[in-house]
């Protein structure tokens, strides 16, 4: 395992705290999707009793098929689509935390197909709050959305929990839409029922384990292992890139604020980069290639293409000031692990050891 080379923990325990989660009842959405992998990753090693509820994976290879992911939780393959599917699986399954990730996550697939990207972002979310609503054994709830949630206004200071929700794009818009099922269903039936239900807004992850399409990382790593320039739509898109470890451990130090004070926590929370990580598409693309070791570079791609908002930034000041997260990785270290992870000769086994030297690192 290559040495994260930052400072660790010595006698400040870990956090998020394995004795909250240890033994702790928990239903993960979308646990067989690349951050759905790496959280079950994460669980484990706190000790969680963790049911899964997702689709099969969708690409070949998948994480969750290289972690042995049914092997780390009670795996349902279901539809958050299916309301009666979602009843039932949260019923059986009495979890005390549900951290609802599953998504339909792509723009341009959100072009593609826009009514089922609104039926799973929307609809589905609107089907796991439901099934929560009636369930007992259910405390507190996690509900993933997006940096893309908000209206893009062309501002360059990152946008706070306060700014307005919007989206232009299907993919987008749904996720603004989740934003305001879930602010529905806090306020109309959870709060009193004494339920935590708090939404979370990251930015764009990157890490090992990801063959999505139309995502930069594994078409960079694809174009780079096929010794081809890498074609890229928007090359001076400025995004706020993070490593996918980043994001989880914030909604996993969110659940356990939101199950000490529900009434406090429960509202939106961005968990984004340091401003220094901020870039645009092509130097994220140069500093991989960097650590990949290639120097053939990139090209515009021809031809006209979907809208996509051209500066995105996050104002994470409130996660660090009330539930003590902030980023732990620069930029170009994420890249550095990413590009390790997917040489690495054992997968799987690299895949437990970042996750659990994540947990070690101090946040800075």
């Amino acid at each position: 395992m290559e040495n994260l080379a930052v400072k660790r923990a010595s006698a400040i325990p870990l956090t998020p705290d394995p004795a909250f989660w240890a033994g702790r009842r928990v239903l993960v959405t979308g646990h067989s999707g690349f951050k759905g992998s790496w959280l079950l990753v994460l669980l484990d090693a706190l000790g969680a009793r963790v049911t899964g509820l997702s689709l099969a994976p969708d690409t070949t290879p998948s994480l969750f098929d290289i972690i042995e992911g049914a092997s780390l939780c009670d795996h349902h393959v279901a539809d958050i689509r299916d309301a009666a599917a979602v009843e039932t699986i949260v019923t059986r399954a009495a979890p005390d935390i549900v951290l609802h990730l599953a998504a339909q996550p792509l723009v341009r697939a959100s072009y593609a197909d826009p009514l089922a990207t609104y039926q799973t972002n929307v609809m589905g979310t609107a089907h796991v709050l439901e099934a929560c609503r009636k369930a007992p054994s259910v405390r507190t709830i996690v509900s993933v959305t997006t940096d893309k949630c908000y209206a893009n206004d062309g501002r360059t200071q990152g946008y706070g929990e306060d700014a307005p929700l919007g989206g232009h794009d299907p993919y987008s818009n749904s996720k603004a839409c989740a934003e305001l099922v879930s602010a529905c269903w806090r306020d109309s039936f959870l709060s009193e029922q004494g339920v935590g239900l708090a939404t979370a807004r990251a930015g764009n992850v990157i890490g090992g384990g990801d063959w999505s399409a139309d995502r930069l990382v594994p078409d960079a790593i694809r174009a780079f292992g096929q010794g081809r320039r890498l074609e890229i739509r928007n090359p001076g898109a400025i995004r706020p890139w993070q490593h996918v470890l980043e994001p989880l451990t914030g909604y996993l130090l969110l659940a356990e604020r939101l199950a000490a004070d529900p009434a406090r926590f429960a509202r939106g929370w961005n968990f984004g980069p340091a401003a220094a990580d901020m870039a645009s598409v092509c130097d994220v693309v140069d500093l991989l290639g960097q650590h990949w070791g290639v120097t053939q570079g990139w090209t515009q791609q021809p031809g006209d293409h979907p809208h996509e908002a051209a500066l995105l930034t996050l104002d994470s000041t409130a996660a660090g000031e009330a539930l003590g997260w902030r980023p732990r990785l620069s930029l170009d270290r994420a890249l550095a692990l990413t590009a390790h992870w997917y040489r690495a000769t054992d997968q799987r086994a690299a895949t437990h050891a970042q996750a659990e030297d994540f947990l070690s690192l101090v946040p800075a």
